[in-house]
């Protein structure tokens, strides 16, 4: 009975050390599966569209820079900032002087103790008084994370921060080491998204390869877990303090590109 009782302890802290990693390098053992479908009409496909079902890009086994991959290895702010097929989800004035771009999984805690404890005093500081132009890119961690990233695009965008901000502070009702639609739309539906529209929303091929391409955009650039931000094409691999952040915003010139000296890994 004690072996019994002491198994089942080790299956807990197993499964509570893997759901507070936000390293991207962590085996990730299925994938999300979804049909084409007519919603994906909204959100046109940077690839060939297929009838039958297809992997998801976010149960990937081992979601590194390397690999075979292209990494750039000093990307400009151009690499940073080229096109998106999808809207860029960004607040504060697009003349900021500086930019901070933030990857970010929803099922990451340190993501969640950035946008509990940071982003507030972020934003009152450096958002809303036009020094900053903060972007929130999607860089999905495992199948549960995938699943609530494409709810997320499909709230309204106005709507997308509010929802962002409920699925970081609600973390322990959601996230588990299985995909559970139903307590994903427990949050969804907080901004008025309906059962149909996120069922919908799941099988919406074209939401799926797009966000496929921001996060593979993420690794080309470096990105390998999160949270990792960009201050102008300068790559921070670490959850930011507000005072890295007033130190970094300090020492930028008004391209928006920290000094070399602001630059810890």
């Amino acid at each position: 009975m004690q072996l019994v009782r002491a198994m089942g302890l080790l299956a807990t802290v197993a499964m509570t050390v893997g759901l507070a990693s936000c390293g991207a390098n962590l085996p990730q053992t299925a994938s999300l599966t979804t049909d084409a479908s007519a919603a994906g009409a909204a959100y046109p496909s940077t690839g060939p569209q297929k009838a039958e079902a297809i992997p998801s890009p976010y149960g990937d086994p081992v979601a590194t820079a390397t690999g075979g991959r292209e990494v750039i290895e000093n990307p400009t702010i151009a690499d940073v900032m080229a096109p998106s097929p999808l809207p860029e989800m960004s607040w504060g004035s697009a003349d900021a002087p500086v930019t901070i771009v933030q990857y970010a999984s929803l099922t990451c805690p340190h993501c969640r103790n950035f946008h509990k404890v940071t982003y507030p005093e972020f934003k009152r500081r450096f958002i809303d008084t036009g020094k900053v132009r903060y972007i929130l890119r999607e860089f999905p961690i495992g199948k549960t994370s995938g699943n609530a990233t494409i709810a997320l695009r499909c709230a309204p965008p106005g709507k997308y921060l509010d929802l962002y901000g409920k699925f970081m502070e609600q973390q322990p009702q959601w996230v588990s080491l299985e995909v559970r639609p139903d307590a994903i739309y427990a949050v969804a539906q907080q901004v008025g998204m309906k059962r149909a529209e996120f069922d919908a929303c799941l099988q919406n091929q074209g939401m799926i390869e797009n966000l496929k391409w921001v996060k593979e955009r993420g690794r080309k650039l470096g990105v390998v877990g999160t949270p990792n931000f960009f201050i102008g094409n300068k790559l921070i691999k670490k959850e930011l303090t507000i005072a890295e952040i007033a130190d970094y915003v300090e020492q930028a010139d008004q391209r928006g590109t920290p000094t070399a000296a602001a630059s810890p890994q």
